[in-house]
């Protein structure tokens, strides 16, 4: 399924809004890079993929603007061990 990811730069995340709940990765940037620090996906919607879409969504978003990877985050550190088309992001 795809979700209609948005980057919420006031927040300093990006994040889906699904049945009127939101999961998130907040971000820090920092010179030539961004750090992901924490997932978060309220417990009604685990189990949609929507924290997979959301580093897949988070990664690609580093690509397309040349930046490397500092994955803090748990979960986005697990989905780039399990997706190694991204080390190079590191």
């Amino acid at each position: 399924m795809e979700y209609n990811i948005i980057q919420n730069k006031e927040k300093h995340r990006f994040e889906t809004t699904v049945d009127g709940h939101t999961g998130f990765i907040i971000y820090q940037t920092y010179p030539g890079g961004i750090a992901y620090v924490h997932t978060e996906v309220p417990p009604e919607l685990e189990g949609r993929g929507i924290a997979s879409a959301l580093a897949k969504y988070v990664l690609e978003y580093a690509r397309a603007n040349n930046l490397k990877v500092k994955p803090l985050c748990p979960y986005v550190h697990a989905y780039m061990k399990r997706h190694p088309e991204y080390n190079d992001l590191l």
